[in-house]
């Protein structure tokens, strides 16, 4: 036993840690180690059950006492020690975790809830700012109406698993490097369900639940955006054993929109004017959310500049009032202008003190001739 570490040093501990200190400590790395999380990994597999052994031991106070003055050899028959059982490593589990890893005793067939079940809608940007009902269309696990769930068919009963007597598992027992540990198993006679059904049901062939598509009404919140859901509570499949339904999860897509964009609760918008309103200023309109309303572009305003309107934005999805919408001014340039239209602009330029270009003058141009 010369190659074994130290139990303290497995567990992380000194020799002075307390009881719950070591209980938390294997807590923690049974968890970390465990079979079932890491299949197939042997680094895992190794510290698990060193880290089982080092319980084992700690855990006992008659079995810590000769280890911490004698150390290994204290359960080293070669070496004049006792040697000692690790027990049932399943109850240890049971203990400390709630039959997570299968705690002996425990029932594997107890009330289970039932799948979440996951969807899909598209919706409009309108209808994602102010809410809407829609209908959709799911698959979901029910009981079976002909037997109501139990598997039998009507008019008979299941008969209780003799092997596990209805608690849907048994112990085995098998040798390793550390005794012979027992542990806890499904049922292989009844597969974990603790009956045995003789006559199943016609409807559904003794498994006690269908498949049924089923039109479900959803409601959508206000401010709802791209890429969110909503859970509706026990609209999932049917529990197992008595237990309750699963939910449904509804996960929203949000239809673009001509021209308004989204940004978080504010909603964007770009404008495009004249030059002449730019300059003169307008009373132009303006689109939002809530409809057209007027709104006073004021002279000389720039391209790029941005207005806000208060409260014309996105409403709040948990609280009172919405954001804001943001306009952003596009003054769009003239093309194609006749050469009258072109000479009225010269004039203009002349009297704003601009010197206008000459008539198919450009910066394209030849270089004049000196």
């Amino acid at each position: 036993m010369a190659d074994k570490r130290d139990y303290y040093e497995v567990l992380g501990l000194t020799k002075d840690a307390s009881d719950n200190d070591i209980k938390k400590a294997y807590r923690r790395l049974a968890k970390e180690n465990h079979p079932d999380l890491h299949p197939g990994d042997k680094a895992a597999e190794t510290r698990f059950k060193e880290s089982a052994e080092a319980y084992a031991v700690l855990s006992d106070p008659d079995k810590k006492s000769k280890y911490d003055q004698f150390g290994h050899a204290a359960f080293d028959p070669a070496m004049g020690g006792t040697g000692f059982d690790f027990g049932d490593i399943g109850d240890i589990f049971g203990d400390l975790f709630g039959g997570i890893f299968g705690g002996s005793g425990r029932r594997q067939n107890g009330p289970m809830q039932g799948e979440h079940i996951r969807a899909g809608i598209a919706i409009s940007f309108e209808e994602a700012a102010f809410g809407c009902e829609k209908e959709l269309s799911v698959v979901r696990t029910e009981d079976c109406p002909e037997c109501g769930g139990s598997g039998s068919a009507p008019g008979t009963t299941a008969e209780i698993c003799p092997d596990c007597k209805g608690s849907g598992v048994v112990r085995q027992q098998q040798r390793s490097p550390f005794g012979i540990v027992q542990t806890t198993v499904s049922c292989p006679k009844c597969r974990g369900t603790g009956k045995l059904i003789h006559q199943p049901c016609p409807g559904c062939r003794g498994a006690g639940s269908v498949r049924r598509q089923r039109k479900i009404s959803a409601n959508i919140p206000a401010g709802i955006d791209e890429g969110q859901s909503i859970v509706l509570r026990g609209l999932g499949s049917a529990g197992k054993n008595g237990g309750p339904q699963g939910d449904l999860l509804v996960t929203v897509s949000v239809r673009p929109h001509r021209f308004f964009k989204r940004d978080g609760f504010s909603v964007l918008y770009t404008l495009p004017i004249s030059f002449v309103q730019a300059a003169l200023g307008d009373e132009v309109a303006l689109p939002t959310l809530d409809g057209q309303i007027r709104y006073t572009i004021p002279e000389g305003t720039q391209t790029g500049t941005v207005f806000r309107l208060n409260a014309r934005g996105i409403p709040y999805i948990r609280g009172k009032g919405r954001g804001d919408q943001f306009v952003t001014i596009r003054v769009v340039t003239p093309e194609n202008l006749g050469e009258a239209q072109k000479a009225i602009l010269r004039e203009f330029a002349k009297a704003t003190g601009e010197t206008p270009p000459a008539p198919n003058d450009g910066p394209l141009r030849k270089k004049r001739k000196k």
